[in-house]
């Protein structure tokens, strides 16, 4: 939906020199939904969970051919800005940027 934990990556890693991130979601209601136009931008695509590859894969296979996407592992169980949350992407996110 887009309202917890992809936009604390956003928030977190948007200030890494080198890199420019974005966040969206795959679902009707999300707060951003992803659109064709921010999967050709990115260069490397990273899901919260393997349900969130096979929506991606439903709904864009067309526009992935060439993408590296890679499945955090990261459970629906954090508020925005949780710090367990945050310590989770830094370490998971840490050999990607």
């Amino acid at each position: 939906m887009n309202r917890l934990r992809s936009p604390t990556a956003e928030t977190i890693f948007c200030e890494t020199e080198g890199i420019s991130v974005d966040s969206a979601g795959l679902n009707r209601g999300a707060d951003v939904i992803l659109s064709a136009e921010q999967i050709e931008w990115a260069d490397l695509i990273l899901v919260m969970e393997k349900m969130h590859l096979r929506k991606l894969n439903e709904k864009y296979q067309q526009h992935l051919k060439g993408k590296r996407i890679i499945v955090l592992g990261i459970p629906d169980d954090y508020e925005y800005m949780d710090e367990d949350l945050i310590d989770i992407l830094k370490r998971k996110c840490k050999i990607y940027l």
